[in-house]
């Protein structure tokens, strides 16, 4: 039996200006440091013997996964379109909104939906390509929205939309 699976979708082309800024300054600083690592590495290499040399081994290591992530940002950032403008009707939920809900036992979360790039959970950012902001796409205040999660259905009032 092979371990075929499908191709995931394409994530959403759409990200904010400071999320835009940021991979950005991140490929450029990849540049900067992989000057660094290729110093390091050729010094390792003429050292000698390669098979036990345990520095060229752990610098070839790190030139790949960073030369990894600058072609994932070098065919991704062409394909982004920023979205610089909030929506005309900013009563409802769109990318880039902070939206405040409420579950049916009282707790309270807040989270801003951005772009799959730069979702980060520590500052309760989600991808607006996740099941909780696909829910949350075009609902008003005082909406009731379900959403899947892991451990079940849950619904949620929204509180608060702002941009």
């Amino acid at each position: 039996m092979g371990r075929y699976r499908p191709p995931a979708p394409p994530a959403s082309p759409y990200i904010t200006r400071e999320g835009f800024d940021r991979l950005k300054s991140e490929e450029k600083d990849l540049w900067l440091r992989r000057r660094e690592v290729v110093k390091h590495l050729s010094a390792a290499a003429a050292e000698g013997d390669r098979s036990e040399n345990a520095e060229y081994i752990y610098r070839k290591k790190q030139l790949r996964e960073m030369d990894r992530r600058i072609r994932y940002l070098q065919k991704r950032l062409p394909e982004l379109r920023i979205v610089e403008h909030s929506p005309e009707d900013r009563a409802r939920v769109f990318f880039g909104a902070w939206v405040t809900l409420e579950g049916l036992q009282g707790e309270s979360c807040s989270y801003r939906i951005v772009g799959s790039d730069e979702f980060d959970p520590a500052r309760n950012w989600i991808s607006v390509d996740s099941p909780m902001a696909r829910a949350l796409l075009k609902r008003a205040i005082d909406d009731v929205v379900a959403v899947r999660l892991p451990d079940g259905m849950a619904e949620y009032e929204i509180v608060e939309i702002r941009y």
